[in-house]
């Protein structure tokens, strides 16, 4: 039905993937409109239409039947499977204060796991990841997990060779810096904009496609290295270098030999602010262990012709050059040296703090990588202080459930696994972004109870015991206020909670409440009474930093305001370039850690205390056993993650109703295999089944499938799960990058195919389980 009012007068939202205005008739929503000021606006928004009251919204509180029936720990293996029983909202918050009273009791609040990761909602208050550690806090504490997904390793190297990560991976050279002065942009791992449709936290206008586009106009130049040419914008022009997946450091030492050889390094630079290089230099021209890391040498491993890797490094030490390292580079075995090294190669070139020029860690990753914007910390809902010191990294959470008591290496510490009772999820999807999923779902089964905040049927919510429906961004009112960008949105209830959906903070309300501890996580205050203090201590902060925030009222009634980011910036290192003693690194040195003291003497396993070369123990270059094919599992086009993948804007991208698996034309007609084709992907961790589409920016040897469809899982012969879906965690493997960082390797992988000719029917994963009413 056609709105009535202009589009700038309709009600505002937000979510990660932009700012909208909401049309809504008679209670439903029938359109989102991209915000008035969004240039490139994302059509992600559009997976919510119908999605909000179909068969798969969650409507009331439920318990699985067996745990309902029999208590704790029962039928453990019957998660997914199990009906589910309808109650009511007293009986759901005593049945979650009773079991969290008994783990305490019995176990400590140790076997509390407080497993939220993120990626919920674009709110600055009713954000879950903060609401369940705040409340987990004020019960007693939690077992907790440190970095991401994402980019974990990424995340602990940079914590020794520059100092603190967020503020080199969210502060590079800005956009604007980059278009007025950059010459040469070398994106190792590509610069995909799929991925920049995607903030956390939310976004106002999207920037990426109009300042690569406006910097390739002032004559920037782009170099792409990766194994899918579409990682870089096809009107952008640059330069492919298809390099082996996971290759990326053997092909930068190769840089690096050649800046050494031709004396194209800055030597005043790397005296002035860096440490260890010589070190790192005698490991580069083969004195350590007798390689001389040459373009010959790299040419080998990543299938590039050394004229190529000369003629790169000829060019990025003439040039005004800007490396850009994906994120993806950190999720593979190793996946820490890809930072390191590309950092390394940065100082070399003696450019880092330069305007458009150094380096940058992940330009395209998120819409707010670049972004123009002051740095304005804003208030947060805070979560208080956690008791309990355990915690694992993030992606080990099959080895924490599985071996507890069980120690692990960790970033030079030796750590033990705790022995979990009790998994608390309120945001983010493991069934989504954990590797390995038939060794997660016998994980899954080691917990006595498993509670889960969600809003609709995906394989979280039908894996877990307690089910608290919750509501949408949609729902209700909220901020997006985030210091990555520079619009601040006040986001209104545009449709009403639907069935009995509460908000996380109204949950957790009642929980406290049967728990005695409602004070102190309400401090008395109602939601609106928080949205009002966090924007006017936010409006301090502000003021703090010399920029003028409107009153609650007008902000309000307006809807939005923009926040003028001032002068280009040339990143977090501009400061340190000019004067390094006062703007000193928070590293052990101060400086840039070519050759980093602190994990030398933490003495890591296997890693040597400067970037080097660590052949992967699955990938192409070791593709010797049955496995051929190089499975590439990045972020999907249509959704974030796995959100909203039973929408319309993610449906229709399907193919036979299946996730699309992209393939090399050269290596589709070697098997026999046509675009539509039905093809089981499989290794010996698990399969899944996908559409075949022939791609040829992919290339050979590697085969494309997005993360992101819901999981749809039955046991093959071996006990395996294969996703009748094509989800391509069944695929990957669930092994620490190294014991420096336990990150994510999901693409270390190796996978075979085999056309299919029986149907397989539809797809369970938009199903809802069986539930029994009261």
């Amino acid at each position: 039905m056609p709105h009535k009012a202009p589009v700038e007068n309709l009600p505002l939202t937000a979510a990660h993937w932009g700012v909208y205005r909401a049309e809504v008739n008679e209670g439903k929503l029938r359109a989102l409109h991209p915000f008035e000021r969004d240039p490139n606006p994302s059509l992600i928004a559009n997976g919510y239409i119908g999605v909000l009251d179909d068969e798969l919204r969650i409507d009331a509180p439920m318990v699985r039947k067996s745990w309902l029936e029999n208590g704790p720990g029962s039928a453990t293996d019957k998660r997914g499977v199990d009906p589910f029983v309808q109650v009511t909202w007293d009986e759901a918050e005593t049945l979650v204060a009773n079991e969290l009273s008994r783990v305490k009791a019995s176990f400590g609040n140790e076997a509390i796991y407080g497993g939220s990761y993120g990626w919920s909602g674009a709110g600055r208050f009713h954000h879950a990841q903060s609401q369940l550690h705040r409340f987990l806090n004020c019960i007693g504490g939690y077992t907790r997990s440190v970095n991401t997904y994402s980019l974990a390793a990424g995340e602990v190297i940079l914590s020794h060779i520059l100092g603190d990560p967020a503020s080199f991976i969210h502060n590079p050279p800005s956009w604007q810096s980059v278009v007025e002065n950059g010459e040469l942009l070398v994106a190792f791992g590509g610069m995909p904009l799929r991925n920049s449709q995607i903030s956390s936290g939310g976004t106002g206008a999207h920037r990426a496609r109009s300042a690569l586009s406006d910097a390739k106009k002032k004559g920037m130049s782009f170099v792409n290295i990766s194994p899918m040419r579409s990682d870089v914008a096809a009107d952008l022009n640059a330069d492919w270098i298809a390099a082996r997946p996971g290759s990326d450091v053997a092909l930068m030492l190769a840089i690096a030999h050649e800046f050494l050889s031709n004396n194209w390094h800055d030597r005043s630079f790397l005296d002035r602010y860096t440490t260890g290089f010589e070190t790192f230099a005698r490991y580069v021209i083969g004195q350590v262990d007798g390689i001389v890391k040459s373009a010959a040498w790299a040419a080998d491993i990543a299938n590039v012709p050394a004229q190529t890797i000369k003629d790169l490094a000829s060019r990025m030490a003439t040039s005004r050059t800007l490396i850009s390292v994906s994120w993806s580079l950190t999720r593979q075995e190793h996946g820490e040296q890809p930072f390191w090294m590309a950092t390394t190669l940065a100082a070399m070139l003696g450019q880092i703090g330069l305007p458009g020029a150094g380096i940058a860690f992940g330009y395209c990753a998120a819409n707010s990588i670049g972004m123009e914007r002051q740095p304005i910390k804003f208030a947060s809902f805070q979560q208080g202080k956690n008791p309990v010191t355990t915690f694992i990294p993030v992606a080990r959470i099959s080895d924490m459930l599985l071996n507890p008591g069980s120690t692990f290496r960790f970033n030079g510490q030796t750590l033990t696994y705790p022995d979990i009772k009790l998994v608390y999820w309120a945001g983010g999807n493991p069934f989504h972004h954990h590797q390995d999923l038939t060794k997660l779902e016998r994980a899954w089964q080691k917990p006595d109870t498993i509670i889960a905040h969600e809003w609709c049927w995906n394989a979280l919510a039908k894996r877990s015991d307690i089910v608290l429906p919750c509501t949408t961004q949609l729902e209700r009112r909220d901020l997006m206020m985030t210091p990555r960008d520079p619009y601040i949105v006040s986001m209104e209830e545009v449709v009403p909670p639907h069935a009995e959906a509460r908000d996380d903070y109204e949950i957790f309300t009642g929980i406290s409440r049967k728990l005695g501890v409602d004070t102190s996580f309400t401090e008395g205050r109602s939601s609106d009474d928080w949205l009002r203090w966090l924007y006017e201590e936010s409006r301090q902060k502000a003021d703090s930093c010399g920029v003028i925030l409107p009153d609650y009222a007008t902000f309000t009634e307006k809807g939005w305001h923009y926040i003028d980011p001032g002068t280009p910036s040339s990143g977090a290192l501009e400061a340190f370039r000019k004067d390094p003693r006062v703007a000193r690194l928070e590293t052990q040195s101060g400086r840039i850690e070519i050759c980093c003291a602190q994990i030398a003497d933490s003495r890591q396993d296997n890693i040597l205390p400067h970037p080097a070369w660590y052949a992967p123990e699955e990938w192409l270059g070791n593709a010797t056993g049955k496995h051929r094919l190089h499975l590439i599992s990045g972020q999907p086009a249509d959704k974030l993650h796995s959100q909203l993948d039973h929408g319309p804007e993610s449906q229709v991208k399907k193919v036979n109703g299946r996730a699309v698996a992209g393939l090399n034309p050269v290596d589709a007609e070697t098997m026999g295999v046509c675009d539509g084709v039905l093809l089981r992907v499989y290794n010996e961790r698990g399969a899944c089944l996908v559409s075949a589409r022939l791609d040829p920016s992919l290339m050979q040897g590697c085969i494309a499938i997005s993360t992101g469809a819901w999981l749809d899982a039955a046991r093959q012969e071996d006990g395996t799960l294969i996703c009748q879906n094509g989800n391509p965690n069944t695929l990957t493997r669930d092994q620490g990058t190294s014991d420096l960082a336990q990150g994510p390797a999901a693409h270390s992988c190796l996978v075979s195919i085999e056309k299919l000719t029986v149907s397989f029917g539809q797809s369970k994963a938009y199903l809802p389980p069986v539930i029994q009413r009261t």
